[in-house]
């Protein structure tokens, strides 16, 4: 504890260099690959492809987010209390990540005899669902672990935003096309939206994609393996509680602090309610697409109007925190989610959602 805590010690003010930002940005592009994936089309691969009924399906969905409220505390408090030469949360990126990717991979498998097979959903779905948050949960304290230098911070924080919207786009604008254009079922020349391009596309929601679906993802899953490698490689852990500080940590304390911590519980509140916005517009994407619009070669060109803002905007943040202080930034964003959730409902309601996409379709070429 001695050399190499003094030395952390000295070195927590660090300035980070654009090389460690976008190291510790690609386990949000990581993540974003693997389990923005998941988010955003295991609900239509279960429902269509794997011939899951809706109700069992959304039994599995709720299952599984009610066993991560009292799982999360707990590896918290695991990673806490452990540390190893590699330090004590970069090391859960190799450890969980590579389980990660294999349970992912295998929800998408066209594995014979297991399709529609409720229990092995379920099991594999549970799986993942908890090694996501050994990846997730030691990911998230090793951004502060990195640096103490408020610069390097606000850096850090518009580079990895500006990775995890990268990998959004790959999510939601190639994802869904990439897959369509693999599918062997009802395939015909389509329009993408994409400024005039035409692909041969076929069904993607029929049984018979399954292996479309497998091949695509499993590309993607081997660029999330490599990302996460990347993050691992060139991030260091500076900052750093000691044995000491952390031996009186208890899986209970986040539940005593969120009944002293007014604030604390507020700003869990905004949380739950903003992100369970975001993962219900992302589940219900596909199916909007599909069903309602009744064009899902769009969705690439939606999603890449969607995203292009994400990618864009993060360059700005520091300067509009300096000008609007980070209060202000908060409440400026916040109105435009709220205006934005608000157009899409308008747009979404029957004869509008048409015309919109429509708009957006011409408009793209």
């Amino acid at each position: 504890m001695s050399k190499n805590i003094m030395q952390s010690r000295h070195d927590e003010y660090h300035k980070l260099t654009r090389g460690e930002r976008i190291g510790y940005g690609m386990g949000d592009f990581a993540q974003n690959l693997v389990f923005g994936t998941i988010g955003g089309f295991l609900a239509l691969h279960m429902l269509t492809v794997n011939t899951i009924s809706t109700a069992t399906a959304g039994f599995i969905f709720l299952f599984v987010r009610i066993i991560n409220v009292f799982w999360d505390p707990m590896v918290g408090t695991y990673v806490d209390k452990r540390t190893s030469k590699a330090g004590k949360y970069r090391p859960w990126l190799i450890r969980a990540g590579v389980p990660l990717v294999i349970l992912s991979a295998l929800l998408f498998a066209p594995i014979p005899g297991v399709r529609g097979s409720v229990p092995f959903a379920f099991i594999v779905y549970l799986a993942l669902d908890l090694v996501y948050s050994v990846v997730n949960i030691p990911y998230g304290s090793l951004n502060a672990s990195l640096t103490r230098d408020p610069e390097s911070i606000d850096k850090l924080t518009s580079t990895r935003m500006m990775l995890a919207n990268s990998a959004n786009l790959l999510v939601y604008t190639l994802f869904p096309m990439f897959v369509q254009m693999a599918s062997p079922k009802d395939r015909s020349l389509k329009d993408t939206g994409f400024f005039g391009i035409e692909l041969n596309l076929g069904n993607y929601t029929d049984p018979s994609a399954n292996y479309a679906w497998f091949g695509v993802y499993s590309v993607y899953m081997l660029i999330g393996a490599a990302a996460l490698f990347i993050c691992y490689k060139f991030t260091k852990e500076r900052v750093v509680a000691t044995a000491e500080q952390t031996a009186n940590v208890k899986t209970t304390d986040l539940f005593l602090e969120l009944k002293h911590n007014r604030p604390l519980v507020i700003l869990g509140l905004f949380f739950m309610l903003a992100f369970t916005f975001m993962f219900f517009m992302n589940t219900v994407n596909g199916f909007f697409n599909q069903y309602v619009v009744g064009h899902s070669e769009w969705m690439g060109a939606v999603g890449l109007v969607a995203s292009i803002p994400g990618i864009a905007f993060p360059i700005f943040w520091p300067k509009l925190k300096k000008i609007f202080g980070k209060k202000g930034f908060f409440h400026i964003f916040l109105a435009m989610f709220i205006v934005g959730e608000l157009l899409t409902y308008v747009w979404s309601r029957e004869g509008n959602a048409r015309c919109a996409l429509a708009c957006l379709h011409r408009d793209l070429h």
